[in-house]
């Protein structure tokens, strides 16, 4: 079957930056990722883009006509879509096969991905066409800076989660520009009750009984996890390519050739070939 990455998250996150990264790292691997754009307010592209939304709708051309304002225009951008998806996702889809990978590049406003029909609609129809979709939701490692900010955007996490009901994997994105990256620890398994309890430190009392709610509610559902993405750091951009990949066995056949080769390099009393694994 093929696959698919669906990259959501907050505007200004770092999604498209994610799938320059996730291209650029595949390519020079000699692995091949197709990425679409689904941004309709998209203006420049780092990567080369096989199928583009803005041929069939642009928000410039919305705010125009209708005279609608940013917010507005792109929900009625994204509307047009789920009424045309059909005919315009399979024509985008057109050609890919089983071995195939696409990304999804997002546009970055939130209620798409928590409350509006047209994300379900769209992962549904991939699900009904034998796609294997994984959704990747990128949060702005910056927002540990501040408690309420990272427990806002957990909670636009989770609701993603359970509006699209993938395989999930988020994303601390710009880890490059945080001066000690060893705060990050925290907050890749987050603690939402001690969380809730630093923040009641700094809050007027009538907000701790709400904060507490809200951190048993993210703990009882245990769902959120973070993997970091430092786009300087090769590792770290492959641990995270090896979730977003593994979340949906995209090529499982080339691990399990990896690890009967591991045992037969344990027989033979070494490692494998350096760059075997490229």
């Amino acid at each position: 079957m093929p696959y698919a990455q669906l990259v959501i998250g907050p505007a200004g996150s770092g999604k498209s930056t994610y799938v320059q990264t996730i291209f650029n790292h595949c390519s020079a691997l000699g692995q091949r990722r197709h990425c679409i754009n689904l941004d309709p307010a998209a203006d420049q592209f780092n990567y080369p883009v096989t199928a583009d939304v803005r041929d069939l709708i642009t928000l410039d051309d919305v705010m125009e006509e209708l005279d609608y304002g940013p917010n507005g225009g792109l929900m009625y951008c994204m509307e047009y879509l789920e009424d045309n998806l059909d005919d315009w996702l399979s024509e985008a889809l057109e050609g890919f096969g089983e071995d195939d990978c696409v990304i999804f590049d997002c546009p970055g406003q939130i209620e798409l991905y928590s409350q509006h029909s047209c994300f379900r609609t769209f992962v549904d129809r991939l699900r009904d066409w034998g796609w294997q979709t994984v959704a990747v939701y990128v949060l702005d490692s910056t927002f540990i800076t501040d408690g309420a900010k990272f427990i806002a955007g957990c909670l636009q996490a989770q609701s993603a989660m359970m509006l699209l009901e993938l395989p999930h994997v988020n994303v601390l994105s710009k880890v490059d520009l945080l001066e000690d990256q060893n705060v990050l620890e925290p907050y890749l398994w987050p603690d939402h009750t001690r969380l809730a309890e630093e923040l009641n430190e700094s809050m007027p009392s009538e907000f701790r009984k709400l904060n507490m709610m809200l951190a048993q509610l993210m703990d009882d559902y245990s769902l959120i996890a973070f993997a970091k993405l430092d786009i300087s750091d090769e590792e770290c951009v492959a641990d995270v390519l090896y979730r977003v990949d593994n979340a949906i066995q995209f090529g499982e056949d080339a691990d399990v050739k990896t690890s009967r080769d591991l045992e037969l390099g344990d027989e033979q009393g070494g490692p494998l070939p350096e760059g075997y694994y490229d």
